[in-house]
């Protein structure tokens, strides 16, 4: 265990040591081009976003809080970013080490105003679980409930906008903004916007009573669903910066195997979790948007269990719309409609250059492969995420056209996450006939 996060202090120097070593690396790399070969130039780029990479994952690693958060988030969506930082962000993804218990210890006591021993009957020392921001650890009630108690680091939310303004900085000093776009300069403004979506959901999660409020929502939302288990909010055990929830018990991602789930009950933990990412995205407009598998577990019947509600986001009615509209007008092959529907999205860029039908069609049967397959589609064979990387190259040359979409940043982070759960756990299903009833909601809910 470690002591706890980083000070204010210490944390700016650190980001900015960072991006100093980052930004001199990048600087002599484009110098040493001038005198070599294109391949010599390309190597170097190569072995420097791969240096810079890992010196940025170290980094936030350390440094936990917002932009450990990022890392994460990065990663998931790594389509989006130089291989070479997609990577080095990956290692992220794994359980962060713990604090020491001491600095959870005296967050409780400044928060709750009392220590874990008087507030609970039991409280383990080990946690259940540690985070980026934050780490949860299991207790017992005076009244018996089992519960899970989140803790927030002490500090992290003081810094989440030098955090970002100093990784934003990084992130372009080392010409990974540029190499993730093909040497196209993205505008400041979309940059900027993108940046302000991400600080949003942020700033959000580090609210624990703002992810009560979403704890209470979602176990409304998914009311009439037995097959979707919410926990419950311990208000009386609850502040800004610690969130005591019922214990939902549930088998892990990676224990299905051991645990002997068959085929069938793989398919059905399938269906559950894509018709309740369906129900939110189109239907109540309120998603779940942090997909990490630690954030899902299972039960034998094909129920799912949701935790983690820090990061939601709120779809505004024309958004689920356009996303209905370019998916139907994909199926369809109405690519002037797929078109209508990326505008809506704030996917293509209104100032940019026409985008020719044979293009949006390489991507339609891809992407659209879930919903055309006469037979279940089977999640463990696909070979999607593969095929987008090949198209990556095709993509580049058409950026001009496109522009980084802030309204679905989070969207796209939980379709993409879940594509990768549903791998993870092999189901099967059949797609089309499940998110066909949410698109007619969708589109019949859209303004005007």
């Amino acid at each position: 265990m470690n002591e706890g996060p980083v000070t204010r202090g210490k944390r700016f120097f650190k980001l900015a040591g960072m991006t100093a070593q980052v930004a001199g690396s990048y600087a002599k790399t484009r110098i040493k081009s001038l005198f070599q070969s294109e391949e010599d130039a390309e190597r170097e780029r190569n072995a420097a976003h791969e240096l810079n990479g890992g010196r940025i994952a170290r980094t936030l690693g350390e440094l936990k809080g917002a932009v450990m958060k990022v890392g994460q988030m990065a990663s998931i969506a790594s389509d989006l970013l130089p291989k070479e930082l997609a990577e080095a962000l990956r290692s992220l993804q794994r359980q962060a080490p713990p604090v020491d218990f001491a600095v959870i210890a005296r967050q409780i006591e400044s928060e709750l105003g009392a220590p874990p021993e008087v507030l609970f009957k039991r409280f383990e020392v080990e946690p259940f679980a540690a985070a980026s921001i934050g780490q949860v650890h299991r207790a017992t009630t005076d009244d018996g409930r089992e519960v899970v108690v989140k803790v927030q680091y002490p500090g992290v939310d003081g810094a989440v906008d030098s955090d970002l303004a100093q990784l934003k900085f990084a992130l372009k000093a080392g010409g990974f903004v540029k190499r993730a776009t093909g040497l196209v300069d993205v505008k400041q403004q979309s940059l900027d916007e993108v940046f302000a979506e991400i600080r949003a959901r942020l700033v959000e999660e580090l609210d624990y009573c703002n992810e009560a409020d979403n704890v209470r929502r979602f176990r409304e939302i998914h009311g009439g669903d037995a097959h979707v288990i919410i926990p419950e909010v311990v208000g009386e055990r609850s502040s800004q910066r610690v969130l005591t929830l019922t214990f939902e018990p549930g088998d892990r991602i990676d224990e299905l195997d051991a645990r002997g789930y068959s085929q069938e009950v793989r398919d059905r933990i399938g269906d559950n979790l894509f018709r309740a990412l369906a129900a939110q995205l189109f239907e109540h407009r309120l998603l779940h948007a942090d997909p990490n598998p630690g954030n899902l577990a299972f039960r034998p019947n094909g129920d799912i269990v949701l935790y983690d509600f820090g990061c939601v986001k709120q779809v505004a009615p024309e958004i689920a719309a356009a996303y209905a509209t370019t998916i139907r007008c994909g199926l369809a092959e109405d690519y002037a409609g797929v078109d209508v529907g990326l505008r809506g999205l704030g996917v293509r860029n209104p100032d940019g250059p026409p985008v020719e039908h044979t293009f949006y069609k390489q991507w339609r049967d891809i992407l659209a492969l879930p919903f055309l397959t006469g037979d279940p589609f089977d999640y463990a064979a696909a070979t999607m995420h593969d095929d987008v990387i090949r198209m990556i190259p095709a993509a580049i040359k058409r950026m001009a056209s496109f522009q980084p979409p802030r309204e679905i940043i989070f969207i796209d982070r939980a379709i993409v996450g879940h594509y990768g759960n549903l791998r993870r756990v092999r189901a099967r299903g059949r797609v089309l006939d499940m998110v066909q009833p949410y698109l007619d909601i969708a589109l019949a809910n859209a303004p005007g």
